[in-house]
């Protein structure tokens, strides 16, 4: 009867921790959609994993919002601006990824970048 009891326990415990890495995943796979990088931000800035996709994330959406930006003001951009939203598009999808499989993998150009930020 003990052993059940401890091979439940044991059980109970690996369900609280699969469950506390997949909020984690989503919480990193979040920080890559534009403003939902807040939301990471607030519920899971504590952990090393989120933290590293946040940063990423960030990068990303400042990037987004300074093309959109630069996009209104100079319109004979726009063509080039279009090409490098495109890449940041594909940076997403490649955080997204690693994020959903758990890696940390840093983002070509990016990843660099992310190193430097405190948060």
């Amino acid at each position: 009867m003990r052993q059940e009891n401890k091979e439940e326990n044991h059980g109970g415990e690996q369900k609280i921790m699969e469950t506390s890495e997949d909020n984690n995943k989503l919480m990193a796979v979040l920080a890559y959609i534009g403003p939902l990088v807040i939301v990471s931000y607030i519920f899971a800035k504590e952990n090393h994993f989120v933290k590293f996709h946040i940063k990423q994330g960030l990068i990303l959406f400042v990037a987004e919002i300074g093309l959109w930006v630069l996009g209104m003001i100079i319109f004979m951009l726009y063509p080039f601006i279009q090409l490098v939203q495109l890449i940041i598009f594909v940076f997403i999808v490649i955080g997204v990824i690693n994020a959903a499989k758990g890696h940390e993998s840093p983002l070509p150009i990016i990843g660099h970048l992310a190193k430097h930020f405190n948060i």
